[in-house]
């Protein structure tokens, strides 16, 4: 497993859970108390639930975690799984004299990687949900584990990304991603990712922009072609800034910026590209250049999916060298 390298904002945890057997698995993002959210849909076939909830004129504001799962619309059921280890902790909206932990979650379409056929009468969804809360950290490990161990993309493996940046108020933004997208990520038949120009040191390779540009860089390479719904990035936003719900559902839309630097092609009829927005307050005020926010949100889905990629290309090299090493020694 890698290390994120990357700092997440105070007052966030993810945790992940990981069926091998199954191939698939569980993403939870954890506030410590709750979280204002927001969320943007731009792909055509998307899996979510709880997103009617969180446009601005509807009641409730906050939620208390947010789901990225496999398993398409079994691994839904992911969402009971953390409803359940919340509501063990006392948490959830106040309903008296109930407490109701709202929990969205979105998926992703993993299934031709897994074994669906040896699940048994239920999915492991609901389960995996409960161990990923039980897994939180914030220090979580990125590529080919929880939600992303089934992803891939046009060209190899995807996997979980994240990214972050600090602000010149000091305002973390971060994104964290789960790449399993219909296009490439890579320019052409290069090594080199659509998202270079937006990289910071050599976080996805320092490989920089390919030069020269390749003749084909503009060809279209899909995974399955348009009329398979087999794919979906998923991203969330994650900030200590204090933000209303408007201005998270903004920050959502903006962010799917960084999609369209990062893959080629997105947002596709078989893509259920989706952002949500997750802002808990710690900073202790509001933003002071929301739109300078939102490049920077921008910036960081597009730098977290090509590490979302570059680490499970790194992690599928070395399984690769460990399972050639006994036959070399036969």
């Amino acid at each position: 497993m890698i290390l994120c390298m990357q700092q997440l904002p105070p007052g966030f945890r993810i945790g992940h859970a990981t069926h091998s057997a199954f191939n698939t698995g569980v993403s939870v993002i954890l506030p410590d108390d709750v979280a204002v959210a927001g969320v943007h849909v731009m792909g055509g076939a998307p899996g979510t639930r709880e997103t009617d909830l969180l446009a601005p004129s509807q009641l409730v504001a906050t939620i208390d975690a947010l789901v990225f799962s496999g398993g398409s619309a079994f691994g839904l059921d992911a969402a009971s799984g953390v409803q359940a280890w919340l509501r063990e902790q006392g948490r959830g909206y106040p309903a008296a004299p109930f407490r109701i932990p709202i929990v969205p979650a979105a998926i992703i379409f993993d299934l031709r990687t897994g074994k669906i056929d040896e699940w048994g009468r239920y999915p492991p969804y609901r389960e995996l949900g409960f161990e990923a809360c039980s897994n939180v950290t914030e220090a979580p490990h990125i590529g080919r584990i929880g939600a992303g161990i089934g992803a891939t993309t046009a060209t190899g493996p995807g996997g979980v990304g994240i990214a972050s940046q600090r602000m010149p108020d000091g305002i973390t933004v971060t994104a964290v991603v789960v790449c399993n997208a219909a296009g490439s990520t890579h320019v052409g038949d290069t090594d080199h990712f659509w998202a270079a120009p937006f990289e910071i040191g050599t976080e996805f390779g320092g490989r920089g922009v390919a030069s020269p540009w390749p003749q084909d860089a503009h060809r279209i390479r899909t995974k399955a072609g348009f009329k398979e719904l087999q794919n979906t990035t998923l991203a969330a936003i994650l900030t200590d800034a204090q933000l209303t719900s408007s201005d998270a559902q903004r920050l959502a839309i903006v962010a799917h910026d960084g999609f369209a630097r990062a893959i080629y092609p997105v947002h596709t009829p078989a893509d259920g590209d989706v952002v949500f927005t997750l802002g808990n307050g710690r900073a202790g005020r509001p933003v002071e250049d929301p739109m300078l926010l939102g490049v920077c949100a921008g910036n960081v889905v597009s730098r977290a999916i090509a590490i979302a990629v570059y680490t499970a290309e790194l992690q599928t090299k070395q399984q690769a060298e460990k399972q050639a090493k006994p036959r070399e020694g036969q």
